[in-house]
């Protein structure tokens, strides 16, 4: 996948808010768990922005967030649980585009977003 331009702003709110002081993968996996913990309110509707081989949501879908999944889960990358018509999956968060959902929820997932999209790994 090709980088995003690069976001001054949001480089440094990851470096030195959410990966501050974290040097190991766990370490960088958890920091990235309790920031979105902290962040993101649910539920909040989505759209699938993308398919993603560990996950069965199509591209386009609509989808319910309802909730972080636990950080054990969490140490391979971000996932969250979805209402998905009359099932709950987990899907990772790297697959999901909040189409409403607070300020706060918003730019959350967009860090993760772009963490993801520039190639960075816990």
């Amino acid at each position: 996948m090709a980088k995003t331009k690069l976001n001054a702003q949001r480089e440094h709110r990851i470096e030195m808010e959410i990966v501050v002081d974290a040097y190991t993968e766990e370490e960088r996996a958890l920091s990235w768990h309790c920031y979105l913990d902290e962040q993101l309110s649910f539920p909040f509707k989505a759209s699938v922005r993308k398919a993603m081989d560990s996950s069965p949501l199509p591209t386009g879908e609509h989808v319910l967030v309802t909730g972080l999944a636990h950080e054990d889960l969490c140490r391979v990358g971000i996932f969250v649980w979805v209402r998905w018509g009359e099932r709950d999956v987990v899907a990772p968060l790297a697959q999901i585009d909040p189409l409403n959902g607070d300020k706060a929820t918003r730019v959350a997932v967009a860090d993760w977003h772009y963490w993801r999209d520039q190639g960075y790994a816990f």
